[in-house]
């Protein structure tokens, strides 16, 4: 326990730490972090992070500061790996990933301008992609591939 240090247990009826002496009351962080579905025409753009090695592409994501929106980290998040701006402007979804601590929201966003110019720190490259010409993309259970796919099969 972070009030006493006496050892916590489960609370049965949620996902909870309790402490039997004191009653402190712990529950598990979360990161929240934001997946952007940037289009451009009938294309999204896609791209290789540096850490992916197995030449998996995806949508760009990245995680919220504090104080900031979900809109405000897709535009940032965007500038930063890419540096293009954008207009997000819808949400599409969510997916959590408790371990470790990650909450996943994916949104729309349009591109407004810039030439993509991936930093090389966090992306390796980028492209703008349709669905019939698309490199290797992250597997279906993932919500990146769910939105991927929403758009190639013009839903989003």
């Amino acid at each position: 326990c972070g009030r006493c240090g006496s050892p916590n247990g489960d609370k049965p009826d949620e996902i909870a730490r309790l402490c039997p002496s004191c009653g402190a009351l712990s529950f598990p962080r979360i990161s929240p972090a934001v997946l952007a579905v940037v289009r451009r025409g009938g294309r999204i753009l896609l791209a290789r992070n540096v850490m992916h090695k197995t030449g998996m592409w995806s949508v760009l994501a990245g995680f919220v500061e504090p104080g900031e929106t979900f809109e405000g980290c897709v535009r940032r998040e965007v500038r930063e790996e890419v540096s293009i701006e954008v207009r997000p402007d819808g949400y599409l979804g969510s997916q959590p990933w408790p371990f470790p601590d990650q909450l996943m929201v994916g949104f729309a966003a349009e591109w407004v301008s810039g030439e993509l110019r991936p930093d090389g720190v966090e992306i390796a490259e980028a492209g703008w992609f349709g669905p019939d010409d698309h490199p290797p993309l992250p597997g279906p259970g993932s919500l990146s591939r769910r939105l991927i796919d929403a758009f190639f099969a013009g839903v989003s």
